[in-house]
């Protein structure tokens, strides 16, 4: 008798959600071209869409049109600030809730407590954070 043959039975091929899932989308405002391109490779491994914008203006735009999963912003941006962009993203009906994580170098809890207020999900500071934790706070934050 053959054990591979199942008399009578199916065989079900069983594959991982994320492989008929859309990439989610992670739009990322930083003006550091190598640390744009390090998170975004390393967030492409992880099997996310990464959406580039090197400055306030160009990251506000795309985040209306791109209609992101996430926004990564940083706050000292050239053209716009990020706390402008953070404030026009979150009074816009099309972009409100869309989750942001604030990923820059300023540490004050005043520029903390400003980036909560105005509807950041989360705080997080380069200097702070490996490249790990930032991806483990990403994937909370998708519920992932």
């Amino acid at each position: 008798m053959n054990p591979n043959k199942t008399k009578g039975r199916r065989s079900i091929l069983v594959y991982p959600l994320n492989r008929y899932e859309a990439m989610k989308k992670i739009l990322f405002i930083e003006d550091e071209g190598a640390l744009q391109k390090t998170f975004g490779d390393v967030l492409t491994e992880e099997g996310y869409e990464i959406i580039p914008a090197l400055d306030g203006e160009t990251g506000l735009r795309l985040a209306k049109t791109k209609k992101p999963d996430l926004v990564l912003l940083d706050l000292v941006l050239p053209k716009m600030h990020g706390f402008d962009v953070l404030a026009q993203l979150k009074q816009d009906s099309e972009t409100k809730n869309i989750p942001v994580i604030v990923l820059t170098n300023l540490e004050k809890i005043g520029d903390v407590d400003k980036a909560i207020e105005l509807g950041a999900t989360t705080y997080l500071t380069k200097a702070q954070h490996s490249l790990q934790e930032v991806v483990e706070k990403v994937k909370k934050v998708l519920g992932e």
